[in-house]
């Protein structure tokens, strides 16, 4: 972790969604409790199967929603106030990058139209060769030259990886300091996902750009983070250096991720049958999340939620395996546990992406 102050950071962060109306007293957990920081020229990638709150945490940093608890900081400072001068500040300094990039952009608009539009919200009334040049450059930067070739196409006149640059373009017109992309190559052809991800990685290195990645996938988390947080049914359970986690996983939902890699949904269909479903977020379990599908689990962990501790240098992880407590699980091979062989070792995650492959723009 940098010894730098985090340009963004949550401090328990919350959000539960009421369930039938204001008159309900049920609610969808689906974040709690949860700390993250974000740092200059550092990349973040959260990491999870569908439904464990990874978006929902992007959304709650991009204020498309009010957070139940807990605090989000820019610099330091409380980013929840509610004066809009406060907000338009925030919202350029903090940029999302969505899914579909089909869905984000405005079909009826031009890229012209688009990238003008952001660039005059966020840096004033720019007009004629300066208005021009500003858009050049934003083409430039994701990699979409010459211009002029793509300035006056509308979204539908664009390939799946160039619709995701102009995405990305518009985002960097509010010249941010923190992006967040959520999921943003996984609507893309596999072909072209690995040139979004050198993109992301060039920009955060000449702009010096935080990112917090959003993936179910931890093969391109390792290959694109510098730090992996695993997040299930809400809370995150391991943290640690990217390569780190995915080569030596120690919570036992991360080892299940890992071994599972490239066919998660696969294996996760399997372990939903030898150990029952993902918990409800309405009734979450009690005590750790994850213990009706541990094969581990003792009474402990159906009980008491487990803290982050430390589990080596600069690594954290969820479970009561770690402790010293006398009641403490033993942990062991999940693998053998669920009596499945790994689908790819984690020596072999880079074959996921193929790092050394030369991707057009």
């Amino acid at each position: 972790m940098s010894n730098e102050a985090p340009v963004l950071q949550t401090v328990k962060l919350q959000k539960h969604f009421p369930i039938g109306g204001i008159r309900s007293r049920g609610a969808v957990h689906a974040v709690d409790d949860v700390d993250l920081e974000l740092h200059r020229g550092r990349v973040v990638a959260l990491v999870g199967e569908s439904g464990s709150g990874k978006s929902t945490i992007a959304r709650l940093l991009a204020q498309l929603m009010p957070v139940t608890g807990g605090s989000i900081l820019l610099h330091g400072d409380d980013a929840t106030a509610k004066h809009r001068r406060a907000f338009r500040r925030y919202v350029g300094r903090v940029q999302m990058i969505f899914q579909d990039p089909f869905g984000s952009l405005n079909p009826v608009n031009t890229v012209r139209y688009t990238l003008s539009r952001s660039l005059r919200i966020h840096r004033g009334r720019l007009r004629g060769a300066e208005l021009d040049g500003a858009l050049d450059e934003l083409l430039e930067r994701v990699q979409l030259t010459p211009a002029e070739r793509y300035i006056d196409k509308y979204p539908h006149e664009l390939s799946g990886g160039q619709r995701q640059r102009v995405a990305i373009a518009r985002a960097l017109a509010a010249d941010p300091e923190v992006l967040l992309a959520d999921e943003p190559i996984s609507m893309l052809d596999v072909s072209i996902r690995l040139g979004i991800l050198n993109l992301l990685k060039d920009l955060r290195d000449r702009l010096q750009i935080a990112i917090l990645y959003i993936t179910h996938d931890i093969a391109s988390a390792r290959y694109f983070a510098d730090r992996t947080m695993v997040m299930y049914a809400g809370r995150i359970v391991e943290s640690g250096d990217s390569e780190s986690v995915t080569q030596d996983p120690k919570h036992p939902y991360t080892q299940l991720l890992v071994r599972s890699a490239p066919d998660p949904d696969d294996l996760e269909a399997r372990a939903h049958g030898a150990r029952g479903e993902a918990p409800s977020l309405v009734t979450p379990p009690s005590g750790c999340r994850f213990n009706p599908r541990c094969p581990f689990a003792t009474e402990l962990c159906r009980t008491e939620v487990p803290p982050l501790v430390s589990v080596g240098e600069g690594r954290e992880a969820a479970c009561w395996g770690y402790s010293d407590r006398p009641d403490r699980p033993e942990l062991g091979s999940v693998l053998e546990a669920f009596g499945e062989r790994p689908h790819l070792d984690a020596d072999a995650l880079d074959a996921v992406l193929d790092t050394d492959a030369e991707v057009a723009p």
